[in-house]
């Protein structure tokens, strides 16, 4: 866990400093070489593999991630070769959000610039995410009282709204962007999902959420 100043934040409103959290995380993750960022995929994997509702799961919802952020590729693969079930963000006509069943790596297609990798296969309605035994959602940074820091367009946490209520929901970062909660709270709105767990390569982190 790396220590992290608030003081410039505190004065800020919710949104604010949300955004400025974000516009310096997502600077600080460009300096990752191609190299660690596939060697951290693999560790995180490892890691997620590890969970005991992991182990016992039959269906799983896991984000296609874009480059710069914590990889899931191998955690995908792995899963499917398990038989486990991937459930994967999917746009559908008239930019409806749901869900896309994960088939290969040759079937996950990145349909517009900066948009993340989809299945090609049949759109699901949100409601499918009910039959996740267990949600990996992406984070730019989580804080120790297990809020998330998203991407900002609030896609997740409309989302998790049809998550199954006993599904843990595991949060996935680099290790320098977990804060501690008594000194650096990340800002919290009431529409924020709190998360289980947050995986870095440098291991898992139980929350209290």
């Amino acid at each position: 866990m790396t220590a992290h100043s608030s003081t410039n934040l505190d004065a800020l409103a919710p949104e604010d400093a949300k955004a400025k959290l974000r516009a310096s995380i997502r600077k600080a993750r460009q300096h990752r070489s191609e190299r660690r960022l596939a060697e951290h995929a693999q560790t995180l994997c490892d890691h997620v593999l590890a969970l005991p509702s992991v182990e016992s799961a039959e269906c799983m919802s896991v984000y296609a991630s874009r480059s710069h952020e914590p990889g899931t590729l191998p955690l995908i693969e792995s899963l499917h070769a398990r038989g486990i079930r991937v459930l994967i963000p999917m746009l559908g006509t008239g930019l409806q959000r749901g869900w896309g069943e994960y088939q290969s790596a040759d079937d996950l297609v990145e349909r517009a610039p900066g948009r993340p990798p989809e299945p090609s296969g049949e759109f699901l309605l949100p409601d499918a995410l009910a039959e996740a035994d267990v949600v990996v959602v992406p984070a730019l940074a989580v804080d120790t009282a297990g809020t998330r820091l998203g991407q900002g367009g609030g896609w997740y946490d409309r989302a998790l709204t049809k998550a199954n209520a006993d599904a843990p929901l595991v949060a996935l970062t680099f290790a320098n962007e977990v804060y501690d909660a008594d000194e650096s709270p990340l800002p919290l709105e009431p529409h924020d999902h709190m998360v289980h767990a947050v995986i870095t390569p440098d291991g898992i982190t139980r929350l209290p959420a």
